[in-house]
């Protein structure tokens, strides 16, 4: 769920321009070698060939010889910019092979937020939720397939392992569609903040979606989603059990927003305990 009830006030990142972020790589590649020789992270934006068109993004993989589980990563509603490349980049660090597409493609080239962005401006929420609505169910199955097919053909991939999905707000429910419809692929899925919208009464319910994978899940809900909707969490792990799928549901005690740096809800101790969790989760079934 993402509206102003759950976003509140402003998202900031002085680093977030259309001109800066534009030459974000050009920067990046004036300190490639102390950045590589600290992390040993190769970034790119990438294009990525989908059946709806071309798709801006970023890649990162782990430097030298070593190859690595796919990992693929939807953003919330305010789409690719920063704070989502220092996630690729950490996670990349970590050993893996990290596609952070720019999900608004259709619509518009990220970053689609300016270094300012106000929840509470109804222009600019709508505006993001425009973006949102032209990407259909069947348009995000297709938009998956082509992200780890485009991951996949990395040599820095390493195919025999699975691969994992995380998402956050919105892109809670992607990961659930993304394990669905790549099954086969798809060993771990991550939804953080995914909001109340992972549990519906409509036909496209994302819990319905369990049945047809073979992943993993972690799903970690944020408080103020769970008090607003308190079934929700029962009626995942109702759904996790029938399907005889794994999975780890917890109500964190953050507001919905919490991972990701530059909100007002960003708790950073709430923050890291979901990322160890997505660590363990990607070890025991990435590795």
């Amino acid at each position: 769920m993402c509206d102003e009830f759950i976003h509140p006030g402003l998202v900031e990142d002085p680093r977030l321009s259309r001109r800066s972020f534009g030459v974000m790589t050009v920067a990046a590649a004036a300190v490639a070698s102390t950045a590589q020789a600290q992390t040993n992270v190769v970034e790119k934006d990438v294009e990525v060939k989908t059946p709806d068109g071309n798709c801006d993004a970023v890649l990162y993989y782990p430097g030298g010889q070593r190859t690595g589980s796919a990992v693929l990563i939807w953003t919330d509603i305010m789409g690719l910019r920063p704070a989502f490349r220092d996630m690729g980049r950490r996670l990349a660090g970590e050993g893996h092979v990290v596609l952070v597409p720019n999900p608004f493609y259709r619509s518009a080239r990220a970053p689609v937020i300016g270094p300012t962005f106000d929840f509470n401006n109804p222009e600019q929420r709508n505006r993001l939720f425009g973006y949102r609505a032209a990407m259909s169910d069947d348009g995000i199955d297709r938009d998956a397939a082509a992200y780890l097919a485009f991951l996949d053909a990395q040599p820095q991939t390493d195919k025999n392992r699975k691969a994992g999905v995380q998402g956050y707000c919105m892109g809670g429910s992607m990961t659930f569609r993304t394990a669905a419809a790549l099954p086969s692929r798809i060993g771990a899925v991550g939804s953080f903040h995914g909001g109340n919208g992972l549990v519906t009464k409509d036909a496209n319910s994302p819990h319905l979606l369990i049945k047809k994978t073979t992943a993993t899940f972690l799903v970690c809900q944020a408080q103020n989603d769970d008090m607003m909707q308190p079934t929700v969490k029962d009626d995942l792990k109702a759904a996790f059990e029938a399907a005889h799928r794994p999975a780890h549901v917890e109500v964190y005690h953050a507001n919905h927003g919490w991972c990701v740096p530059g909100g007002q809800v960003y708790n950073m101790a709430e923050a890291e305990r979901a990322w160890t969790a997505l660590g363990a989760l990607y070890k025991s079934t990435l590795a």
